[in-house]
């Protein structure tokens, strides 16, 4: 009882969120975008364990390093050990990593405003580090530089993404696919980019 209780609950959750989000639009990100330019000071983290991060000196990976002279395939999602994110979004990557591959596709890399580390436990639990590279965007400022955050503080995850992908080459944006709410998955999964590029 207490289960579909819960389940009721985040489903009005999500539907307000929902709502919300028909109304809202991508200014700031769109087919065309360098990613560089639109987020110049932004740094990713690579998911890695503490032990990594302490030898790393806390390293992060400026944009220009994650697409100068590549293809990149990029996702975002709301968060590490969440639903969809687990159970069909990243796995429609992994379980496609072959065909990107041979599409030309350099990297697949998946973000969300998670710290470095949460991402890192995240990927070895869903056994896709070695098909997908794994970013934490710590205060959320990649997703805010491009217009791509969210409030889910509703769903007591605070300021997360947006779920999207994106196909970029050399920095530029070649293909945008944005769910309307964070709980569809219609547009951003790995098939779907796979037949874009």
């Amino acid at each position: 009882m207490a289960s579909a209780m819960m389940k009721r609950s985040t489903a009005t959750m999500m539907k307000s969120v929902a709502g919300n989000l028909r109304l809202r639009t991508f200014a700031s990100v769109s087919v065309g975008t360098d990613l560089v330019s639109a987020a110049p000071d932004v740094s990713l983290q690579k998911a890695r364990s503490w032990d990594e991060g302490v030898e790393s000196k806390f390293s992060t990976t400026p944009l220009k390093d994650l697409f100068k002279d590549k293809k990149v395939v990029i996702f975002g999602l709301p968060g590490a050990y969440t639903g969809v994110c687990s159970t069909q979004h990243v796995p429609s990557y992994k379980n496609n990593i072959d065909k990107f591959k041979a599409k030309g596709v350099d990297h697949v890399v998946c973000v969300a405003v998670n710290d470095p580390y949460v991402m890192n436990g995240w990927a070895e639990k869903l056994e896709a580090k070695n098909a997908i590279e794994f970013y934490g965007d710590l205060d959320g400022s990649f997703h805010k530089s491009l217009d791509l955050g969210i409030d889910l503080s509703a769903a007591l995850l605070g300021h997360r993404s947006h779920r999207w992908s994106v196909y970029v080459v050399d920095g530029k944006v070649k293909v945008l696919n944005v769910e309307k709410a964070p709980s569809e998955f219609k547009v951003s999964g790995g098939e779907v980019i796979l037949g874009q590029i």
